[in-house]
């Protein structure tokens, strides 16, 4: 599989040579390539935590209830709009109008920060466990040096962007790839553990240890689950290039949800043979990863040999993914019909076709979460704190796939589609309306802080950040039109 995203890839650097033999990407392919940029190996761990054994429950119900349907969903989309390369903005843009096209690039331009300072975190994680190879960096580094580096990884990128070109994107998937192998050979090798003989840490291992227990803090924990499962809409910008999308696309999505629904079932399965899932560690979202790797060759004899090929791995990831975000992120700015609604100097392009305004307005941004993570007291606190920002900023985006959906089954006289998820129209508005819904709940549910209890100064100081960086970020994009029509009404003023 591999194989093939690298040779698809490399068919794409020499495109302009190739143009009499157009190079179309196997549906299987496609598959592969959303579902290592929707979910990692680390992505198992926060709901892990957060949930313990009984997130197997959620995830199984998710699988059937939303996963499969968000998939379906984005197929049926994709499909109708094959000749417009896709995207949620331009689906939103063609199913409801321009103006709630610009808020869907908005919303999901903004909901990319948080993630790219999770990315930038990551990055400086995986580098402290392949030089001191243990969970020691909050010793040797305060939250506020946590911080700065984080800020600097970012600067380093956004400097270097003009040197970036699309082999990133072929070390963004070699080593996304690499990183789901890690995760099958993670679940194999714990499940021959198991069946050697080796001990189950979560104790007792039986039916009652999957139950439930809901509460508030269990439902505020959901929207990282959605975070986890979340971008099957990002292979309907890839939809132009399969050579028959109207059948391809949608067994891809079935590919994406039968993929996603084995690692985070099985995954979380493995982790509760490694972690005692009663008493997991307060750091398994920061270092989790790690220590099952740790964990996994210290069983087989081979000491830290996993862990060190994981962060390997993760590191190489991270970068590309790092790179890839910080350019896909400033772009998205002046995509669609956004442009309307945004004024010039900030989608201002340098001699490279660069936004470097946008660079400078991404930077600011990052910067800004990044101080408001800095009174909190450890390392461990920024990184989980970021981490759950996610988990509300990135379902709010979601909505909006379940929302150009409705729109176009009740206008479904006006679109073709070739692939129809669910034929009567009355039950997929019901699924739709369900799948925006759960979404949205979860979404706003996620500003309950997951780390410190109800009432606490911790918990209040939390939830204030929570509810001033979502309002920051999806708040300014009330501020750009305005700008926009100012700036408009400034060039009629000089022209006057």
């Amino acid at each position: 599989m591999i194989f093939y995203i690298f040779n698809f890839y490399l068919g794409v650097l020499f495109l302009d040579s190739l143009e009499e033999k157009p190079k179309y990407m196997a549906w299987p392919v496609l598959g592969l390539l959303v579902f290592v940029t929707v979910i990692g190996f680390e992505n198992i761990l926060y709901p892990f935590q957060n949930q313990g054994l009984s997130v197997v429950f959620s995830w199984v119900f998710l699988l059937l209830a939303y996963i499969v349907p968000y998939a379906l969903i984005s197929a049926q989309i994709g499909t109708t709009f094959t000749h417009d390369g896709g995207g949620l903005a331009t689906w939103v843009r063609h199913t409801s109008g321009d103006t709630l096209g610009y808020w869907t690039s908005w919303m999901y331009w903004s909901s990319t920060l948080p993630y790219l300072i999770d990315v930038s975190n990551s990055v400086i994680v995986a580098f402290s466990w392949l030089i001191l190879g243990d969970n020691s960096l909050d010793r040797h580094m305060s939250n506020t040096w946590f911080g700065i580096l984080t800020f600097v990884v970012i600067l380093i990128f956004i400097i270097l962007e003009n040197l970036f070109t699309r082999s990133l994107e072929v070390m963004s998937l070699i080593g996304g790839a690499a990183m789901f192998l890690m995760g099958v050979l993670f679940v194999f090798m714990a499940a021959a553990g198991v069946a050697k003989g080796f001990p189950i840490a979560t104790q007792p291992f039986n039916l009652a240890a999957f139950k439930p227990h809901f509460s508030t803090h269990y439902f505020s924990t959901t929207g990282l689950l959605i975070f986890a499962t979340s971008g099957a809409e990002l292979g309907a910008t890839y939809i132009g290039q399969l050579r028959n999308p109207k059948k391809e696309f949608p067994k891809a999505m079935w590919m994406l949800a039968l993929m996603t629904g084995f690692l985070v079932i099985f995954g979380s399965l493995a982790l509760s043979v490694f972690f005692n899932a009663n008493h997991l560690p307060a750091d398994l979202k920061m270092n989790g990863s790690f220590y099952a790797f740790k964990m996994l060759g210290e069983q087989w004899g081979v000491g830290k040999l996993f862990m060190y090929m994981f962060a390997g791995t993760q590191l190489v990831f991270m970068l590309a993914q790092l790179a890839v975000l910080i350019d896909a992120s400033s772009r998205v700015l002046s995509a669609d019909t956004a442009i309307q609604f945004m004024p010039k100097w900030l989608l201002q392009k340098n001699k490279q076709g660069r936004p470097i305004h946008s660079y400078i307005f991404t930077a600011s941004l990052c910067l800004f979460l990044l101080l408001m993570s800095s009174t909190l007291p450890n390392i461990n606190s920024v990184f989980n704190w970021l981490l759950n920002l996610n988990g509300i900023v990135s379902p709010y985006k979601t909505c909006w796939v379940f929302f150009a959906f409705v729109s176009l089954r009740l206008q479904q006289d006006k679109f073709q589609s070739s692939y129809v998820f669910i034929k009567n129209q009355k039950l997929a508005l019901f699924v739709g309306a369900w799948c925006f819904l759960f979404t949205f709940v979860c979404a706003t549910m996620g500003f309950m802080p997951q780390e410190a209890a109800w009432g606490t100064p911790a918990f209040m100081h939390q939830l204030l950040m929570n509810i001033v960086s979502v309002l920051v970020l999806f708040g300014l994009g009330f501020v750009m039109p305005v700008l926009a029509r100012l700036e408009l009404k400034h060039q009629h003023h000089s022209l006057n």
